[in-house]
């Protein structure tokens, strides 16, 4: 199982759309890296829904429920809500604050849309 940060606009889609609509594609996504990363999903991954924007949080977590690659220019990743929301949603100050993101893309390649992330990253965003 691999963990990965998906990135949104909560004006766009928010964490809030998804637990509405249960299920969506993960679509948007431009830059050739995070392409690259989406098209690495499996089903049964993890995916940290984070807002961008003025909020700058990572608010829950979905599961990836299909990957199709047939498009060679952007894989359609179909994810699912696993609630509940984590209890107190890490921002990115406090992302840059500890030492466990030094080396992680989220801090060094902010404007890449979708990141890996380990399983002790997971446990710091859920609060464990």
């Amino acid at each position: 199982m691999a963990i990965y940060l998906l990135k949104t606009e909560p004006t766009v889609y928010s964490y809030d759309d998804l637990v509405r609509d249960k299920e969506t594609v993960w679509d948007g996504v431009a830059n050739p890296q995070a392409v690259l990363y989406l098209r690495g999903m499996k089903k049964g991954d993890i995916g940290i829904i984070y807002h961008t924007g003025g909020e700058r949080r990572a608010m829950g977590t979905a599961k990836v429920t299909a990957v199709d690659v047939t498009d060679p220019k952007v894989p359609l990743v179909t994810i699912r809500i696993t609630p509940p929301a984590f209890p107190s949603p890490k921002n990115l100050d406090e992302v840059k604050a500890n030492p466990l993101f030094a080396g992680s893309q989220l801090v060094r390649q902010g404007r890449l849309s979708v990141v890996p992330i380990t399983e002790e990253q997971l446990a710091w965003f859920a609060g464990k």
